[in-house]
C-alpha cells in the first residue's frame, strides 16, 4: 500500500498549526514571565516550537493548493497512449468536480461534474492508495456496450476514424510483435485518439448499465488497460480530479531525457 500523502501533509499541517497557536496563547507569554523572573536567559522557543512556526505558513499553503486547485501526477503505465504516455507529468484540476475535505474527500462545493469524453483522475476502486487516470465514457443512467473494439452509447456507437499504425518511442515503444492500430473516436463532442490491437480478440459483445453517482471509465489504449470494464464503475466519492495539461515528459530511452515537445499540451 502506498503512503497516503494527503493524509501525511495534513497531519504535519495540524501539528504544527496546533504547535503554533499553543506559542500564540501560551508559550510565548510563558517565556516572557520567565525572563522576567529571571529563570530564563532567554525568551527565544524550542527548537521544536521554531521549526513548527517556520513550516506551518509553508504546510498550509501546500494543502490548500493540492487540496483545492492543482495537483501533480505522474503517468505510469501506457493504459492511455496514445493520449497520455509514460513519463507524462500533468497537472490536475482539484476543483473541476467539487470542492473535498483533504483525506476524508467529502464534497463540501459542488462546481461540476464529470462529462463523457473528460480525461480524469480517481481513487482506485480495487487498490487501497493508488490514483488512476482514464476517460469518462459513461455518465449515471447511460448503457454501455462495447463490441468490436467500438463503444456503444445508449445503443448508438461512438464514431471512429482509421489513421494507421502507431509506433511508439522510447520508453512507449511497441512490445515485441505488437502492431497497434490508431483511430479517432468522437465521444459527443469530444474527438481524442486510441490505439486498438486487432490482434487481441474479444470475449464476445459485453453490456453496462451505469448506477446513479458512478461512471464507466476506459483507458484509450483500449486492449491494455484496466478499466470498468474488469473492476467495475468509478464512485463519485473516488473522484479526485480532471486531468488538464502536461507539464513535463520524462524519458531518458530516447536520449535526452526531457521531451520538450510536450510541455504545455492540453489533455483532450
Amino acid at each position: 500500500m502506498e503512503l497516503d500523502f494527503a493524509l501525511i501533509i495534513t497531519l504535519l499541517t495540524l501539528l504544527c498549526g496546533i504547535i503554533w497557536l499553543l506559542d500564540r496563547l501560551w508559550l510565548r507569554k510563558r517565556r516572557a514571565e520567565r525572563l522576567a523572573a529571571g529563570k530564563a536567559s532567554s525568551d527565544q522557543p524550542s527548537a521544536p516550537v521554531e521549526y513548527a512556526r517556520s513550516f506551518f505558513p509553508l504546510l498550509l499553503l501546500v494543502l490548500v493548493f493540492r487540496s483545492f486547485l492543482f495537483e501533480p501526477f505522474k503517468i505510469p503505465s501506457g493504459s492511455m497512449q496514445p493520449t497520455l504516455l509514460i513519463g507524462d507529468f500533468i497537472v490536475v484540476s482539484k476543483f473541476a468536480y467539487g470542492l473535498r475535505l483533504p483525506v476524508l474527500n467529502t464534497r463540501i462545493l459542488d462546481t461540476g461534474h464529470p462529462e463523457r469524453g473528460h480525461v480524469f483522475v480517481f481513487r482506485s476502486v480495487d487498490q487501497p492508495g493508488v490514483n488512476m487516470i482514464k476517460r469518462v465514457i459513461g455518465l449515471p443512467g447511460d448503457t454501455i456496450t462495447y463490441r468490436d473494439k467500438v463503444i456503444y452509447i445508449n445503443g448508438e456507437p461512438a464514431p471512429q476514424e482509421v489513421i494507421g499504425p502507431w509506433i511508439g518511442e522510447g520508453i512507449n515503444r511497441n512490445q515485441p510483435g505488437a502492431r497497434p492500430q490508431l483511430r479517432e473516436e468522437l465521444l459527443d463532442d469530444v474527438r481524442h485518439p486510441i490505439l486498438v490491437h486487432l490482434r487481441r480478440l474479444e470475449p464476445g459483445s459485453r453490456s453496462w448499465v451505469v448506477p446513479d453517482g458512478h461512471y464507466f471509465a476506459m483507458g484509450d489504449n483500449r486492449d491494455r488497460s484496466l478499466d470498468s470494464r474488469s473492476w467495475g464503475f468509478v464512485p463519485e466519492h473516488n473522484l479526485v480530479g480532471r486531468a488538464l495539461r502536461i507539464w513535463m515528459h520524462w524519458d531518458c530511452a530516447r536520449g535526452f531525457c526531457i521531451d520538450f515537445s510536450r510541455i504545455g499540451d492540453s489533455i483532450q
